[in-house]
C-alpha cells in the first residue's frame, strides 16, 4: 500500500472532509452486533470516532504513524500502525470493518482473505469513499481544469478506481446497495485551497516540478469564480461497496 499522506498529515486532519451521519445510520442498521469494529486505513480517525459512539471497542489502523499522531483519542479506540493486508487481529473479531477513501490502494488478493479471517460470520464490510467535489458551474470549471488538465498525469493509477466509484473492483461478498448520499459543507475559498493542497497528485507535481500548481494564475482564476470572504456550499458525492461476509 502506498503512503501518500504522511508528509502532510496535519493538513489532512484539518482540511479533509468527513462522512455524513446518513452513512453511519445505514451501516449500523445493517450490523448484526456492536461489540468490536475495525476502521482500516483510518488516517486521522474520522470514521473511527463515529464508530466509537456505537461500538464497545474500535481498532483503528494505518500504515502512517504521522496520520495516527493527528487522530482524535477516545477511551474505546486503539490506534496502531498496521498494513491492511496483514492485520494482527484474531479469528472472528469484528462485527464491522470500514475503509474510508483508501481501499483503492489495497492488494485485494491479500486483503480479502484477511477480512474473511477477522470478520464474524455475517459481519459487514464497508469500502466507502467520495468523488470529486462540486460547488457551482464557474468554480467547477476551474477545479476540473486543475484535476484533469494540470494534474491528470500526476494522479496514481489507483485514482481511477475512485473516479469509477469502485465499480470495477472485485467484491466477493453478499452486496448491499448504498443509497445516494453526499457530504455537504459551507466553505470559504481558503478552506477549499487547503483541501486542494492535500491532493496526492499535487504533491507529485511539486516533487517533479519544484513548484506548486496552485500558482498565482490559478488562484486568481479561482477568485474570479469564488471571491474572498464568500461562503459556498461544497458537495462530495459518497459511494461505497457494502457487503456481508461469510454468508
Amino acid at each position: 500500500m502506498k503512503d501518500n499522506f504522511s508528509t502532510r498529515s496535519a493538513e489532512y486532519a484539518r482540511f479533509r472532509p468527513g462522512y455524513p451521519p446518513q452513512l453511519f445510520d445505514f451501516l449500523f442498521a445493517h450490523c448484526k452486533g456492536f461489540d468490536c469494529a475495525w476502521d482500516c486505513a483510518t488516517g486521522n480517525g474520522q470514521i473511527a470516532v463515529a464508530l466509537a459512539g456505537r461500538f464497545r471497542w474500535v481498532e483503528a489502523t494505518d500504515i502512517s504513524a504521522n496520520q495516527l499522531h493527528n487522530a482524535t483519542r477516545l477511551p474505546n479506540i486503539r490506534y496502531s500502525v498496521e498494513a491492511a493486508e496483514h492485520p494482527s487481529f484474531s479469528l472472528n473479531a469484528f462485527d464491522l470493518v470500514t475503509v474510508g477513501q483508501a481501499a483503492h490502494w489495497f492488494d485485494f488478493e491479500k486483503f480479502y482473505p484477511a477480512i474473511n479471517y477477522v470478520m464474524k460470520p455475517g459481519g459487514l464490510l464497508a469500502l466507502v469513499g467520495y468523488q470529486l467535489l462540486t460547488v457551482d458551474p464557474p468554480t467547477d470549471e476551474v477545479i476540473q481544469h486543475l484535476y484533469r488538465d494540470v494534474l491528470g498525469s500526476y494522479w496514481d493509477a489507483e485514482r481511477q478506481l475512485v473516479d469509477t466509484a469502485y465499480s470495477t473492483i472485485s467484491f466477493p461478498f453478499s452486496e448491499i446497495a448504498l443509497p445516494d448520499m453526499a457530504m455537504t459543507y459551507r466553505w470559504t475559498l481558503s478552506h477549499l485551497l487547503g483541501y486542494l493542497g492535500t491532493w496526492s497528485a499535487l504533491r507529485h507535481f511539486e516533487s517533479r516540478n519544484g513548484r506548486s500548481p496552485l500558482a498565482e494564475a490559478f488562484v486568481e482564476s479561482l477568485r474570479n469564480a469564488w471571491p474572498e470572504g464568500v461562503t459556498k456550499t461544497v458537495r462530495f458525492p459518497v459511494f461505497g461497496r457494502i457487503g456481508r461476509v461469510g454468508v
